[in-house]
């Protein structure tokens, strides 16, 4: 399904930590698995080309939920876990920032060749769309990221990012080859960026009397550049504010995993003695796997699965991170051997935190949550990029200290 949205991505410094980047690796890789397993490789394009679901990704994974950083970082990760698996999944993540993308060309050509590709045909489609998305869309932006996803059958995602020095911000391009019908008509599933006004855009379908006859130039402002258009402004600041997240939807997911008559059924849905901690992570993670796409309009309410490199909205809870991974790929290893039930558990999960939603309609108290979490960040062995080792913040000693994750 063809979307697109505007967000305000603030251009970050720094590197990902490898104690994170790792983990983001794992699982990415999971989640992916998992989509595969339910969906088929099609589906999982077409989440990566909608990016309020690419931002709820970079968040459930642990990143800075607001900065352009979550391109790179996501990108980087699937691409490490992925590719030494590609024969078996069928998935190849190629190119990258900067060096990586000149790589490119090279990578699809021999993914061309081991699978019976037209590598010709997708060297010219990467080409082209880093060209479209860099000199016949004039919005100020300078294509630093280029990532071309192909499977073995042929089909593309695109996802790159551009950046505008000027005002310190990037642009996010998604493309799907099931939406690209004309490369020079509106061929976008998705620009993602801060609306900075009228821009250029000859590929947009007004522009085709400029393409033809080259007489005059179209103007247009992002609103109409494309045929569904919907708005994510990510602002600059660090923290995550009650605004950002629909309360209702982390309500239910809070719910489930802290209201002992919930949590238990929870448990019983994934066959596991499960914590509280433990299960509120694994309905967002659930989420992402199984959410159709209106339920991504709040992408930050998925860093409360992980919480965040910077700290924001409090620090990645390793403890409670390796869980997600660990139960997520015993998961997948079972469903391998003909053992569904556990990996099914995550759909039904997802299913009845849905009803906890719409028949209850509990609501988040945010404020109440964020110091939940930091009190018992240590305890959970919450780091951030900047300490370099466990959270200082104090524990909470209480009758759940042994579970909550």
């Amino acid at each position: 399904m063809q979307r697109s949205g505007i967000a305000d991505l603030p251009l970050h410094g720094g590197r990902v930590p490898e104690w994170l980047a790792a983990r983001m690796s794992k699982l990415g890789t999971a989640i992916t698995e998992a989509i595969l397993y339910h969906y088929g490789a099609s589906e999982w394009l077409s989440r990566l080309s909608d990016p309020f679901w690419f931002q709820a990704l970079g968040c459930v994974m642990g990143m800075d939920w607001h900065s352009s950083g979550i391109t790179t970082s996501v990108l980087g990760a699937l691409k490490r876990g992925l590719n030494p698996r590609a024969g078996e999944l069928g998935i190849f993540v190629c190119g990258g920032r900067g060096r990586h993308s000149r790589r490119t060309p090279d990578e699809l050509r021999a993914v061309a060749e081991q699978h019976g590709l037209n590598g010709d045909e997708l060297v010219r489609t990467s080409r082209l769309t880093a060209r479209v998305d860099n000199n016949a869309i004039a919005d100020g932006f300078q294509i630093y990221l280029h990532s071309f996803i192909v499977t073995s059958g042929g089909e593309w995602a695109v996802v790159q990012q551009g950046m505008n020095e000027g005002t310190g911000l990037a642009r996010r391009y998604h493309w799907h080859s099931t939406s690209v019908r004309d490369f020079v008509v509106e061929p976008h599933t998705a620009i993602v960026g801060e609306n900075q006004g009228d821009i250029l855009n000859l590929v947009d379908r007004r522009a085709r009397p400029a393409q033809d006859a080259m007489l005059s130039i179209v103007h247009d402002s992002p609103e109409h550049t494309l045929a569904e258009f919907r708005r994510l402004v990510v602002p600059r600041r660090h923290e995550v504010r009650v605004e950002d997240v629909d309360q209702k939807r982390l309500g239910a997911v809070l719910a489930v995993a802290y209201e002992r008559e919930f949590r238990d059924f929870a448990s019983l849905l994934l066959l596991e003695n499960l914590g509280p901690r433990t299960l509120e992570s694994l309905a967002l993670i659930a989420e992402v796997v199984h959410g159709s796409p209106a339920r991504f309009s709040d992408p930050a309410r998925f860093s409360f699965a992980h919480g965040g490199k910077d700290g924001h909205p409090f620090p990645v809870p390793l403890k409670t991170y390796d869980q997600s991974i660990s139960l997520l790929r015993d998961a997948l290893d079972r469903a391998r051997l003909g053992d569904t039930d556990k990996l099914e558990g995550f759909a039904r999960l997802d299913e009845f935190t849905r009803i906890i939603e719409q028949r209850c309609r509990p609501e988040a108290d945010f404020d109440a949550v964020l110091e939940h979490e930091h009190a018992i960040s240590a305890q959970l062995g919450g780091r951030t990029a900047f300490d370099g080792k466990r959270s200082k913040r104090s524990s909470v000693t209480d009758s759940r200290q042994m579970w909550l994750f």
